[in-house]
């Protein structure tokens, strides 16, 4: 009887178990990345600490692709974005109700997850601009994501931008969504980040990885019953929270996983409104890096640009 050949272990960094974490986690739970010869580690480490593990050779992959990983390649370090799961954020601005508008919180202090700078913060940023509001007439505050819900029924804050499955939790409790962020931004959530001679030395790898993920959205895409169920089980929701929350990311997903320069533009803008990297006039290809994703996009039969 002929063995079975090995599978490659991999490691892919991910920082917490979420919601834009999904198709990581449908793909491990559903044998998607063994169906590609695959056996991946998922290690859950912060932000801030995933692109020197990367460099250093401790992980293989980052699952996502946003101010943190960007901020680092701006900063000289070689990475890429190579694939997108979310092509838009599924945050929601959530408010005291006595509040109608977004522009009756100018003052006002609203709550952020993670810190400045981040995916939470800087999408409130670019959405209140595209609304022809200036971010420093509101008091925005960074809290940890499990202080956020207190913060708001306490009054310490008077909004917070929430995802699911919190903002539906917020609602239940009678907090206003007051706007939909993520109608206004067009920035990756979730997604693959991957070391330059990684993509130069291991393409076919690179492209396994990105196959795994880019069947496991496809799937999620055309069944709730499946995915509502992996929620449940891995997110650890009940099934009201995790259809709706379900609905509300399947509104998110990138159709091709192919990264694009409206994406990428927004995250180098965002982060260059911060202050940061303000002399570099970054192109597409040295933050990102879509040839991988095209080649699989086009072998799983989507149309390519």
């Amino acid at each position: 009887v002929s063995a079975q050949p090995a599978k490659e272990k991999i490691r892919i960094a991910n920082a917490s178990l979420s919601v834009t974490a999904l198709p990581l986690i449908a793909a491990k739970e559903w044998k998607l990345f063994d169906e590609q010869g695959l056996d991946p580690e998922i290690i859950l480490i912060s932000p801030a600490i995933s692109a020197p593990a990367l460099i250093s050779g401790e992980i293989d992959y980052v699952a996502g692709v946003g101010p943190g990983s960007v901020s680092a390649t701006l900063g000289g370090l070689p990475l890429r974005a190579v694939w997108f799961s979310s092509e838009r954020v599924s945050y929601s601005l959530l408010a005291n109700p006595k509040f109608k508008k977004v522009q009756d919180l100018k003052g006002k202090k609203i709550g952020v997850t993670g810190s400045l700078g981040a995916t939470n913060h800087v999408s409130l940023v670019i959405a209140l601009e595209k609304l022809g509001l200036t971010p420093k007439d509101f008091n925005i505050l960074a809290l940890p994501p499990a202080e956020m819900l207190r913060s708001l029924e306490s009054g310490f804050v008077d909004a917070a931008s929430l995802n699911p499955p919190v903002m539906f939790f917020a609602e239940k409790k009678g907090f206003a969504n007051i706007l939909d962020i993520g109608s206004l931004v067009e920035m990756p959530g979730g997604g693959l980040t991957a070391l330059t001679q990684e993509i130069k030395d291991k393409p076919e790898q690179v492209k396994r990885v990105i196959r795994a993920l880019q069947t496991a959205k496809d799937m999620i895409r055309k069944s709730k019953e499946k995915s509502v169920e992996l929620m449940m089980r891995t997110l650890k929701m009940d099934k009201e929270i995790a259809g709706d929350t379900y609905d509300v990311f399947l509104k998110t997903l990138s159709q091709s996983g192919i990264p694009s320069r409206a994406g990428m533009e927004n995250l180098v803008k965002a982060i260059q409104a911060r202050g940061r990297f303000v002399d570099k006039k970054p192109s597409f290809s040295d933050v990102a890096d879509d040839r991988l994703a095209k080649e699989v996009a086009k072998e799983l039969g989507y149309q390519t640009r």
